[in-house]
């Protein structure tokens, strides 16, 4: 533990050791280092602010020495650029004093956790894949580099990439490898929830508590307690529940609706979009405090025009697989398909790779997939796909207000009514779109 206030280590030093714990104590910095070379430590309670450097610089520097170390970092200032500059540099947790027993004891036993965990995080590391990943390119290495290093703190994680890619997977593979693993895994689509149903799935209800509330009903915060929940399409989420998922990060307590007490939560927070954070941060789908809450650690799927030498054992794994599920003889796939598979553009990245295994096994007979039996490509599904055509102009005779309108208005039909999606495609905040709405219906 390297805590400058002697107090407030005492404090500290006391509840390690009635936990059990072998605690080692400095005051600062240089002796805090000292301490931890010479010992086989693997957990640090680190005071980010010391009397001779700041505590943070010396995540990296115990990092480097012990990867496996599991370090809390703890301070008075309570900015969220100090906790997500912790969280990157590599605490696991991030407290802020003054600390109450039940959250120390709950970074503890994370901590504690994953120490115990660590032997077989070592052993496990040079594997090729994590979770149910298929591919060893390059970028799949880096993949599995940063899930790894990701499943090791408790910090929100944000994935984000084009549909397809595998966001949700990344998302389990986090939570198998963390210290969480035996603990659930709940994913919530927040693009699937109707407006009137957004606090009940998230935050739980009780009995009574509105009409057609006939029995107690946990939500998902409460479901995932001692696990993991992905908050799927998290751009999605409805204006009034982002401030109170807000409040929970805040607190870690959720009140289910009509509920009179609060209830702690042990809970981490991953989510996943389409869009980059630097595109999510300029078109203000998400209220800026939830935004830096969140965006702690971020993951990039690459989509796999990308990665295509993995495209091979994808649809080897495909191929046996869906043969399983449909009750096919198929055992392999020739070459000349494989080849043609990897000159295919995928714009759907793996999910359309697997649709397409899968109707080739429905629709022909084996044992071996031949590159005749693929479904043809359709190349207007490309985004690289052009018309030679010409086209209408369709701004022709209309004004400037009319085709502000029938932009915004199609950006909604093409995203099924949801507003966020197609203020997020525009480059607007939603509630630009809200307020032309309003004006268009006064008018009409």
């Amino acid at each position: 533990m390297i805590e400058d206030v002697g107090s407030l280590r005492a404090i500290y030093d006391a509840y390690l050791r009635n936990a059990g714990f072998i605690t080692h104590l400095a005051a600062s910095a240089e002796e805090g280092m000292r301490i931890f070379r010479d010992n086989p430590i693997r957990m640090v309670l680190l005071d980010l602010m010391l009397p001779d450097r700041d505590g943070d610089t010396l995540i990296a520097e115990m990092l480097a020495l012990r990867p496996y170390a599991a370090i809390i970092a703890v301070t008075a200032d309570r900015s969220i650029d100090r906790a997500v500059r912790a969280m990157q540099e590599g605490a696991i947790d991030f407290l802020v004093k003054p600390i109450d027993e039940p959250r120390l004891r709950s970074a503890i036993e994370s901590a504690r956790s994953l120490s115990l965990r660590s032997d077989v995080d070592d052993a496990s590391a040079s594997e090729e894949t994590v979770g149910d990943f298929v591919g060893n390119a390059p970028q799949m290495r880096a993949l599995y580099a940063r899930t790894r290093a990701a499943a090791r703190s408790t910090a929100p994680v944000y994935i984000w990439g084009e549909s397809g890619t595998g966001k949700e997977l990344c998302a389990q593979a986090v939570h198998a490898t963390s210290p969480r693993a035996d603990g659930p895994f709940i994913a919530l689509d927040c693009g699937a929830l109707a407006a009137e149903r957004v606090d009940s799935e998230l935050f739980g209800h009780n009995r009574g508590a509105f009409p057609g509330a006939l029995e107690d009903k946990d939500g998902a915060l409460l479901a995932a307690d001692g696990g993991t929940l992905l908050l799927d399409n998290i751009c999605e989420l409805a204006p009034t529940a982002q401030i109170k998922l807000l409040r929970f990060l805040q607190s870690g307590q959720v009140k289910p609706l009509g509920a009179s007490q609060p209830v702690d939560v042990n809970v981490r927070i991953v989510c996943a979009a389409k869009s980059s954070p630097t595109a999510i941060l300029q078109n203000g789908v998400l209220r800026e405090d939830l935004y830096y809450r969140l965006m702690v650690l971020t993951i990039e799927m690459p989509p796999l025009r990308m990665h295509r030498k993995d495209i091979g054992p994808l649809a080897r794994m495909a191929l046996e697989r869906f043969a399983s599920e449909e009750q096919r003889d198929f055992s392999g796939i020739e070459p000349e398909a494989i080849t043609r598979l990897e000159d295919r553009p995928w714009p759907g990245n793996v999910r359309q790779l697997m649709n397409v295994i899968r109707a080739a096994i429905v629709m022909h007979e084996g044992p071996v997939l031949r590159a005749h039996m693929l479904p043809e490509f359709d190349p207007t599904t490309s985004r690289a796909a052009s018309t030679t055509a010409p086209a209408a102009d369709p701004f022709a005779d209309r004004t400037l207000a009319e085709i502000e309108r029938a932009a915004i208005e199609a950006a909604i039909k093409r995203h099924d009514g949801s507003i966020p999606r197609a203020a997020l495609e525009l480059g607007v905040a939603p509630s630009t779109i809200y307020r032309k709405r309003d004006a268009w219906l006064s008018k009409d």
